[in-house]
């Protein structure tokens, strides 16, 4: 048996990457997934490859820093879906460069989509989830969160900080049927990475060397991840950080 029949999960940042990874992975467990982006074009691509093979799914678009919009857009997904089991809230953005070298326009973007963002997503749905005394939230951290990360000082920041907040949010909710767990990628062959080791082979030499796998992730690898966080094999985990990084992290 597919073990989110019958369950509603909202995915963010779920028109690329590893959020379209998420969003296939949860569809391909019985799941009627609301693909939530602020691309319109990219989530209708995404429900269309899920739709064409048998899968059901929802575009959603949310700007996940924009708290009004997102309130709206969750109650109008709940109602149209009939229900909400699962947040994943996904959607990230970062600008690498030095610390010294960055501005408070970018901070203010990092800080908005990585934590408040979040936050917005997960007040949201939180109440419906309390009605109903069920719900699996997961986050999508990082290990720039848990270790540090060069050239990304206020992202890991942020994630740190989600990192935190989960683990919060975990002890307040524990006994209302909710989990709350974060999934923390290591190197993953995201748009941004791929952007990045473009012009850089020599990173992506001394990044796989790195890795006692082997290799740097891909988004599926992060999908599984959060697909059992997500079923009601993890009901009995919750406040925990899992690092996926191939071992490059460990502890």
């Amino acid at each position: 048996m597919r073990r989110l029949e019958d369950r509603v999960a909202l995915v963010t940042g779920a028109g690329r990457g590893i959020g379209r990874a998420i969003a296939h992975r949860l569809a391909g467990e019985g799941a009627l997934v609301g693909v939530a982006d602020i691309d319109e074009t990219t989530a209708k691509g995404v429900v269309a490859e899920l739709e064409g093979v048998g899968q059901r799914a929802m575009s959603v678009i949310m700007d996940v820093t924009d708290h009004d919009q997102v309130n709206a857009a969750m109650s109008e997904f709940i109602a149209a879906a009939g229900g909400l089991h699962v947040i994943v809230n996904n959607a990230g953005w970062d600008k690498i460069e030095p610390f010294v070298q960055s501005r408070p326009e970018t901070w203010d973007k990092v800080i908005a989509v990585n934590l408040r963002g979040p936050i917005h997503v997960t007040r949201a749905g939180l109440d419906h989830m309390l009605a109903e005394r069920y719900g699996r939230i997961v986050n999508i951290g990082s290990d720039a969160g848990r270790v540090g990360s060069t050239g990304e000082a206020v992202y890991s920041a942020c994630k740190g900080g989600l990192i935190a907040f989960s683990k919060t949010l975990a002890r307040e909710v524990a006994r209302k049927g909710i989990t709350v767990n974060t999934v923390c990628p290591g190197p993953t062959a995201t748009p941004l990475v791929e952007l990045m080791m473009a012009d850089n082979e020599k990173l992506l030499d001394s990044l796989t060397k790195a890795i006692p796998i082997g290799r740097i992730g891909e988004p599926e690898d992060l999908a599984g991840a959060v697909a059992f966080f997500a079923s009601d094999d993890a009901a009995f985990v919750t406040g925990q950080t899992l690092s996926v990084s191939g071992g490059l992290t460990m502890s």
